[in-house]
């Protein structure tokens, strides 16, 4: 006997729902989704379970450079953690509801916090590759409103937040953790761009003047959908390259994991942080 044919997003995500509960029958307390240069987070999980994501019905496959497509469950600093090593971009030509279909399995799973990361082009002249941002607020400009009607959650909730997703307590222990381990951190704006060529010295000048201290082409859709679903989020930008664009260099995607690797320890010290006081 065929299964029904899924008849919404929501459908889809019980499927995959369904299929991992079978066989990790936890609910965890944390999700996170690891972008480039979180090598050291997926290593800090004591694994329980490793399914690749082609297994997994209904879940789409990263195709992006430098990301696998792996969802890790187990634990951290003790607690209970679901994490995607591998996210979906909306230039791979993914649609909104399929890159943000993590996210709502992730709350099919019944889990409240979210910790993403990625890698980010630098525009702050203080940035030095290798640094972490916390993301306080940002811009999004990857045309969410361009998209049809039902490319967001609306059969779920009514909820639409913006700054308040992102957590000011997990900000606070993720400075903590800075502190602990000596090294900077900074809060600051990410711009989410459609990408996927990198910027242009105008667009780079242009989002400079408008506030952004980062800039990167993920993280908004599943931010925005968490949002919805208001849990708590921390926002994680690992600064690859900073882009200065009176002296613009070519930066191709291997230079830009290259760079990022460079942050994977800060970024395990500051999850640890998080999820230990957590516990």
């Amino acid at each position: 006997m065929t299964s029904p044919t899924p008849q919404s997003d929501m459908d889809r995500a019980r499927i995959s729902t369904d299929w991992i509960f079978r066989r990790w029958p936890k609910q965890p307390r944390f999700g996170i989704v690891l972008g480039t240069g979180a090598g050291d987070v997926a290593k800090a999980i004591e694994v329980e379970e490793v399914f690749e994501y082609r297994e997994i019905p209904e879940f789409p496959v990263s195709t992006a450079t430098g990301h696998a497509s792996r969802l890790i469950c187990g634990t951290i600093a003790g607690v209970t953690v679901v994490a995607m090593k591998g996210r979906f971009h909306l230039y791979e030509g993914y649609s909104w509801q399929r890159a943000t279909h993590g996210i709502r399995v992730f709350d099919q799973l019944g889990l409240k916090n979210l910790i993403v990361t990625n890698a980010a082009g630098g525009i702050n002249s203080k940035f030095v590759s290798g640094d972490v941002m916390l993301i306080a607020s940002h811009f999004d400009w990857m045309f969410r409103y361009a998209q049809p009607r039902g490319a967001w959650n609306f059969e779920r909730t009514p909820q639409r937040r913006s700054d308040m997703v992102y957590d000011s307590e997990f900000m606070e222990l993720a400075e903590q953790a800075a502190r602990r381990a000596d090294f900077p951190i900074y809060r600051g704006v990410y711009a989410g761009m459609l990408g996927p060529n990198f910027e242009t010295r105008a667009e780079y000048r242009a989002l400079r003047k408008l506030g952004a201290d980062a800039v990167g082409m993920s993280t908004i859709p599943e931010v925005c959908l968490a949002s919805q679903f208001n849990w708590r989020v921390l926002g994680l930008s690992v600064i690859a390259n900073v882009a200065d664009p009176d002296i613009l260099v070519p930066t191709s995607g291997e230079e830009v994991i290259e760079l990022a690797d460079i942050a994977t320890r800060k970024l395990k010290a500051i999850v640890e942080e998080v999820l230990a006081f957590h516990r």
